[in-house]
């Protein structure tokens, strides 16, 4: 049970990824849909910073009689990835914004039905 709890970090992961696909899939309103990308894209990011923890280890910075170093990579990788996320939210929101200025609601159920009506 001990060795469960140590692992807290990946727990969290799991509640996160959880939250982020349930607000992805259930939700009708699109600025919600985007918060739940977010929250999965967030889910996503700590795992990978985690997963680059060593135990023992060190920043990566040469220290005498420290052989055992963290790997920067997942760290540089996850930087680049909180831009490109930030972005795509940035656009996602700026559509959701044309989506309201053409139907009058964010609302996905509402916006299939103004479709279905238009075809």
């Amino acid at each position: 049970m001990i060795e469960l709890l140590a692992k807290y970090n990946y727990w969290i992961v799991i509640i996160l990824l959880t939250v982020g696909l349930y607000g992805v899939m259930a939700k009708q309103n699109l600025i919600k849909k985007i918060i739940g990308l977010n929250v999965f894209q967030t889910a996503v990011l700590l795992f990978f910073v985690s997963m680059s923890k060593i135990e023992g280890g060190t920043a990566p910075v040469l220290l005498k009689g420290q052989h055992l170093y963290d790997n920067p990579l997942p760290q540089v990788l996850m930087l680049t990835a909180i831009v490109v996320g930030v972005s795509i939210t940035a656009v996602a929101l700026a559509i959701v914004m044309l989506i309201y200025k053409e139907y009058g609601t964010i609302e996905e159920d509402q916006i299939l039905e103004m479709n279905k009506h238009n075809d």
